[in-house]
């Protein structure tokens, strides 16, 4: 089994793993968050990341951690980048919640599986959605534009 350590923006980490808690209820444990904060130095950071870090690796039956962080390049990328190993630990920059979603579903196969899963999971939940019209709802008088109510 591997553990996910999720490293973005405030508050973007912790909003994540709380989505995925939400999906996945039994993942708290497996599933850690650092919200990288403006006012701290990277360097303080990346010791409460390599806390988080050897929590996770310390869980019974945890093989390898994948890390996700949220730009490649910005603070929680760099940060991000001086705490995997490549063998135990991996990263994956650009963090969306269905990369994170596939990466709790699969998080018992071997962590080179994970990580392809993950980037699968990431670009295949990234698509243009066709606009369409409303459907059985008449037009009402007042409205200016007829997409305003559209989602």
């Amino acid at each position: 089994m591997n553990g996910i350590l999720i490293i973005a923006h405030a508050p973007l980490a912790n909003a994540l793993r709380q989505c995925a808690l939400h999906v996945f209820p039994d993942c708290g444990a497996l599933v850690a968050a650092i919200d990288v904060q403006p006012n701290l130095s990277p360097e303080e950071t990346l010791g409460s990341a390599r806390i988080a870090l050897d929590q996770l690796g310390a869980q019974p039956n945890v093989k390898g951690v994948l890390v996700l962080a949220d730009i490649f390049g910005a603070t929680p990328s760099n940060v991000a980048q001086k705490l995997v190993d490549g063998v135990r630990t991996r990263l994956i920059t650009g963090v969306n919640l269905p990369m994170l979603l596939r990466s709790v579903s699969y998080r018992h196969e071997p962590l080179d599986t994970l990580v392809s899963r993950a980037m699968v999971g990431g670009t295949q939940g990234v698509m243009q959605v066709a606009v369409t019209a409303q459907q059985n709802q008449p037009r009402r008088s007042h409205d200016q534009d007829e997409r305003d109510h559209q989602q």
